[in-house]
């Protein structure tokens, strides 16, 4: 983006704020009076498009004035609206009219993780990498680097299988909602496989081996904290899966 772009678009998030501009950009009153009239119709649909279960699971009708609402309190501070958003899901925790469906604000959290990874930067696999996984001439530590875009989320709500009932109808609305009324708590991992974000249910050993490697630490160490919470935990199969899936991308030395 050009300095000269990015700052007509300062200027107008500015304007449709009604706060005065750094910039010597001057708009057209007459047009600027239309953004503004269409500034709710633009949260609203910016915020449905990026939150689509959020927006089914509150409803249209609640939904558009709370996207006014938000847009209030958190305006846009970037000309692409495409990264506006992110403050919904802590927006949703506090919101006092939404205190008796609390799950709103972790499957918004899985939203705007399914959104970021679809605009990560694409994973570049380097294969002869992992050849350092067998090494025994090196004893530096090793790590495992996972693909742009990879969240995980431990949530109290089986969060997974409502995005997926909604989005992809697998498990059916029914059944995501029988989990929501058992208290059934889900492990989340969103990353990218190819062009298309994903969502899926993980278990308490990946959930700790991936953090663990999102945190920086060595393989050895993760691995441990993983095969402790389960014995039988296979780490063979799993990265042969990972690598295959676009979650792992290679494998890298940590600096000590």
């Amino acid at each position: 983006m050009t300095s000269a772009l990015a700052q007509q678009q300062s200027a107008l998030l500015e304007a449709l704020a009604g706060q005065p501009s750094a910039t010597n950009v001057i708009f057209n009153p007459r047009g600027l009076q239309v953004y503004q009239a269409n500034r709710a119709v633009l949260a609203e649909r910016t915020l449905a498009s990026t939150y689509p279960v959020t927006c089914q699971l509150i409803g249209m009708e609640s939904f558009e004035p709370l996207a006014r609402h938000f847009w209030r309190q958190h305006p846009p501070q970037r000309g692409d609206m495409g990264q506006w958003g992110e403050q919904l899901p802590e927006f949703l925790a506090t919101a006092p009219q939404l205190a008796d469906e609390p799950f709103l604000a972790d499957v918004a959290r899985i939203e705007w993780a399914l959104h970021c990874a679809a605009t990560a930067p694409d994973a570049v696999l380097d294969a002869p990498s992992f050849a350092r996984l067998s090494d025994t001439g090196d004893s530096r530590p090793i790590s495992l680097a996972l693909s742009p875009g990879v969240h995980v989320l431990d949530s109290a709500y089986p969060v997974v299988s409502i995005v997926n009932a909604h989005l992809l109808g697998q498990p059916t609305l029914e059944q995501a909602a029988d989990l929501l009324r058992q208290g059934s708590g889900e492990q989340a991992l969103v990353w990218r496989k190819g062009f298309k974000p994903q969502v899926r249910n993980i278990d308490a050993a990946e959930y700790t081996l991936i953090t663990a490697l999102q945190q920086g630490q060595a393989l050895d160490a993760a691995l441990g904290m993983a095969s402790g919470l389960d014995p039988a935990f296979d780490f063979n199969a799993w990265l042969g899966a990972a690598v295959q899936n676009g979650l792992i991308t290679g494998a890298f030395h940590l600096e000590t």
